[in-house]
């Protein structure tokens, strides 16, 4: 995750995809290893398809793999990579809408505590509506816990653009989810148009306040 040296690989990430660059033949798969869970958990949450999600970062690898040599290391090696996975959910996501299909969501069960699965499966039918940037932006803030600015690094935009995505994807998830107002006792959804999804997907809460952006995301 942080680059960091592996005992079954001393080296670091920047290390290890210069070493690719230069030819070592297993560098790459081994920063593959390292990170292939969580840019999986990324496009499967953001495309809510398995077999698109799948399709999307075997691209997003390959073009990884070919475009190392150009990496210049303005940012960690694992935010790099995610902007290369996101880019491809994004490109995907884009031509699903063109195409005018609403594949169902196929997610795996998270791991964190269970909540009721009626509400689970509510909530990510919600966030599979959203529009690929809203969804992008809450996947890796509330789902994947980045920080706002490296979100915004991942994306490509300004912190204030992520911070509005976000703000106008929790209104959209509270006005979809509208029903789960009163949940029997054990769901924990909240009415709350500014709350954060968390990581169950099965309840919201306060965000604090994030200020919405002039960008339009529409």
């Amino acid at each position: 995750m942080s680059g960091e040296a592996d005992p079954r690989d001393p080296r670091d990430d920047a290390a290890l995809l210069r070493a690719h660059a230069a030819g070592d033949p297993t560098a790459f798969t081994e920063i593959v290893r390292r990170h292939r869970d969580r840019l999986w958990a990324v496009a499967l949450r953001t495309l809510g398809d398995r077999e698109e999600a799948a399709d999307a970062l075997q691209d997003a690898l390959l073009s990884a793999y070919r475009a190392a040599a150009g990496f210049r290391g303005d940012s960690a090696v694992t935010t790099w990579l995610h902007r290369i996975v996101v880019n491809a959910c994004l490109d995907r996501a884009r031509r699903r809408q063109a195409r005018r299909t609403v594949p169902l969501p196929e997610l795996d069960p998270l791991p964190t505590p269970a909540v009721d699965s009626d509400t689970a499966l509510a909530v990510r039918d919600a966030l599979a509506r959203l529009p690929a940037e809203q969804r992008a932006a809450l996947v890796l803030v509330d789902l994947q816990g980045y920080p706002v600015a490296e979100a915004a690094s991942i994306l490509g935009v300004a912190e204030g653009t992520v911070k509005s995505r976000c703000s106008r994807g929790r209104a959209r998830l509270a006005v979809l989810l509208g029903h789960l107002r009163n949940p029997a006792p054990g769901g924990d959804v909240s009415s709350q148009s500014g709350g954060n999804v968390n990581q169950s997907g099965g309840n919201t809460k306060p965000a604090g306040g994030a200020r919405v952006g002039r960008e339009d995301d529409a």
